[in-house]
């Protein structure tokens, strides 16, 4: 499956609009514990556990924005965006969420 932020994929037409489709991540307070734990792995002012742990997030969410694809009937999905948010008490966590429109293309 295709999943572009492009509202379009060169080279291939959409024949068909199956609806918005999401996907979510959301990892919690212990998780940023872990994380500022090994924040001695700090290189040039960079955590590569915590960009690690974003990365896993977001592709939970876009595995998730493409199984809703799919079971919406999709071969793709266009005009994704991701969103990074802080939530819960004292900000104790981080959801990534992904959005975009399924569609069919040929």
């Amino acid at each position: 499956m295709q999943i572009t932020t492009t509202p379009n994929i060169d080279g291939k037409r959409i024949t068909r609009y199956c609806g918005i489709v999401t996907g979510e991540a959301i990892l919690g307070a212990n998780l940023f514990k872990d994380l500022f734990a090994g924040i001695r792995d700090l290189v040039g002012g960079r955590s590569a556990t915590y960009e690690r742990e974003l990365q896993r997030a977001r592709e939970i969410a876009l595995q998730e924005l493409q199984q809703r694809a799919q079971e919406a009937g999709a071969n793709a999905v266009v005009g994704v965006d991701l969103d990074y948010e802080v939530l819960g008490q004292k900000n104790g966590m981080l959801m990534v969420s992904a959005s975009g429109t399924a569609v069919v293309v040929e």
